[in-house]
């Protein structure tokens, strides 16, 4: 393989790592963030935020609307990847039914639905 072909090979393998470490960090922020908004309803957050921080009326408009701003732009990211996310649980649930038996397989979707129960969400998708 002459090295113009190996760097190209390179540059499409450095692409694709990029790529899945950013969708990577980003699912992970989006699941820092809900597990902080989980915290309090979104008033008392905010108004415990502006307390502490000692806000004047113009920060607190200003801190509101990033914040509104900043739940939109993560609304649509998630809706965006939502239907790449459920195609990796299909996958999944698709290569552990090939390994578990149908009792194990059957213990694990219960498990997982009971994950699902504690967190307060609702059944999203088919996998883990």
């Amino acid at each position: 393989m002459d090295s113009t072909s190996r760097n190209k090979g390179q540059i499409r393998i450095a692409a694709i790592v990029i790529f899945l470490l950013g969708f990577v960090a980003g699912i992970m922020a989006l699941n820092a963030y809900r597990a902080w908004a989980r915290g309090r309803g979104p008033g008392d957050r905010f108004e415990q935020l502006a307390t502490r921080l000692q806000l004047n009326a113009d920060q607190r408009t200003k801190v509101q609307q990033i914040f509104g701003d900043t739940r939109q732009q993560l609304q649509a990211l998630r809706k965006e990847s939502e239907p790449r996310v459920n195609d990796i649980r299909q996958q999944t649930d698709q290569r552990l039914q090939q390994v578990l038996t149908t009792d194990q397989w059957q213990r694990f979707q219960q498990m997982r639905d009971e994950m699902r129960a504690r967190r307060g969400g609702p059944g999203r998708g088919n996998g883990p």
